[in-house]
């Protein structure tokens, strides 16, 4: 018998994620749900606080905006099942691609910091 409602397409959908995921993408997910706890907390943050250092505010949105779209692209080159759009980018190009591009980010963050 088929799930029914919102729980059962919830349910089915995280077992499946469960069984048919590697553990390398799990772990992508961990650190992208990581980054957009932050996010969330930042902008809480200066919601109730204020955004009297405003380049401080800004610069770290931007980094965890960033970094989520670079962890993003990482998942997306790194899962198997894309393998046909980006054959010429091995995992550990993708990787490599994420830790400089990271670099670069986190530089200009430091910079627009002040």
């Amino acid at each position: 018998m088929p799930s029914e409602g919102i729980i059962g397409v919830l349910n089915d959908l995280w077992i499946h994620y469960k069984d048919q995921t590697s553990l390398k993408l799990k772990l992508i997910d961990a650190y992208l749900g990581y980054i957009m706890v932050t996010g969330i907390i930042q902008f809480i943050y200066c919601c109730l606080v204020g955004t009297f250092p405003f380049n401080s505010f800004l610069s770290g949105f931007i980094s965890t905006v960033g970094s989520f779209v670079l962890g993003v692209c990482l998942r997306i080159q790194s899962n198997p099942q894309n393998r046909s759009q980006f054959e010429t980018i091995s995992p550990e190009r993708a990787f490599a691609d994420f830790i400089f591009a990271h670099i670069v980010l986190h530089l200009v963050v430091m910079n627009f910091i002040g």
